[in-house]
């Protein structure tokens, strides 16, 4: 800080000149301020060095860790690790690499009705499983397959031959347990996985009514097709990452990118495959995630009696300002057989279910 002979010599000095040019007075009188609050500035900033650089290293490390400077600071995602549940206690799910290029765009005006929601088909499209990291549940299996291995389901009790009873909904039973954007997966949620065939995998608890519903459907001349059961934490975050790119890539921005891909994967933790009651379902003849399975023989049979093996058309149309997903006629969620023929009927999703519970 500077003493008051310092201030007075800074004057004297600027206003020296004023004593034979009367008329330069006021212009020096306004340099003299300048430079006496520039030596204020200076002084006040070297006399609390110490401070201003700590606050200056707290805002670099706030910026480079804030998902909103992701892609200015960071080439890519690596290295993604998952701990999935299974067996009597946890079984962990090895660790995956998966390398993006994800760089920034510019900002770009995007008008909402011009952009096309991409679909896993669309992630997936060009690369061969290899590329996925050997992911089993890119595996297919025809309905004999899957029904051959787990004939110990054949003779399940269809929901319209059970005896009637009294049902109570609770929301902390399993079956009902919300996971979205606003509920991710609980940390200590538990379960144990069980095989479906092959690499397909599910809560073991489901398995009864998922087989049971498949042998229904092909009595009735359909043949439905698993599309994509239990998801790991990295796959969730190859889906998620791959679709930020490819938006990206048609010039949004991160952002802007993150947003649009949120509506078509769930983001990362928020994910019902990872919990591995949700299954996304097609048939021999419509093998596209798309609108257009709500219109096959397939999509109209699931539609209308999927709730008597327990489960929903998660995503339903005209709910989106509610899920936060666009219509998805294919994705199903396990809720149980009473919790989906009432959610089913009174034509809701499961937010409005469980929040009226």
């Amino acid at each position: 800080m500077m003493d008051k002979a310092y201030k007075e010599k800074v004057v004297s000095a600027v206003l020296k000149p004023a004593d034979n040019h009367k008329y330069l007075k006021p212009l020096l009188v306004i340099c003299a301020g300048v430079i006496l609050f520039m030596c204020f500035v200076f002084g006040y900033l070297a006399s609390n060095r110490k401070r201003f650089s700590s606050l200056a290293i707290i805002l670099m490390l706030f910026t480079v860790g804030s998902s909103f400077s992701f892609p200015v600071f960071s080439e890519g995602m690596s290295e993604v690790t998952q701990d999935g549940k299974n067996g009597e206690g946890a079984v962990r799910e090895g660790t995956e690499d998966y390398d993006y290029e994800l760089k920034l765009a510019s900002e770009s005006d995007i008008r909402p009705e011009d952009v096309e929601i991409l679909d896993d088909d669309d992630v997936l499209e060009g690369y061969e499983d290899a590329e996925l990291h050997g992911m089993e549940n890119v595996d297919g299996y025809t309905l004999d397959d899957i029904l051959e291995g787990n004939m110990q389901y054949s003779d399940r009790i269809r929901a319209a031959d059970r005896a009637e009873e009294e049902v109570v909904f609770d929301k902390d039973d399993w079956r009902l347990v919300l996971i979205n954007k606003q509920h991710p997966i609980p940390e200590d949620y538990e379960f144990t996985l069980g095989t479906i065939k092959g690499g397909m995998k599910c809560d073991e608890r489901i398995l009864g009514d998922l087989i049971a519903m498949f042998q229904a459907a092909k009595e009735d001349g359909i043949n439905l097709e698993i599309r994509s059961p239990y998801r790991d934490m990295s796959r969730q975050e190859m889906l998620f990452g791959k679709k930020i790119k490819l938006y990206m890539g048609r010039g949004m921005s991160y952002m802007e990118a993150y947003s649009y891909a949120s509506r078509a994967v769930t983001v990362p933790g928020a994910s019902e495959h990872q919990i591995g009651l949700a299954i996304d379902i097609t048939s021999d003849t419509y093998k596209t995630l798309t609108e257009g399975f709500a219109d096959t023989r397939a999509g109209k049979w699931l539609a209308e009696h999927s709730c008597e093996y327990g489960f929903i058309v998660r995503y339903p149309l005209g709910k989106e300002y509610i899920t936060g997903i666009e219509y998805e006629p294919w994705h199903f969620r396990y809720v149980g057989v009473d919790a989906a023929t009432a959610i089913t009927q009174q034509g809701l999703c499961l937010e409005e279910f469980v929040e009226g519970l």
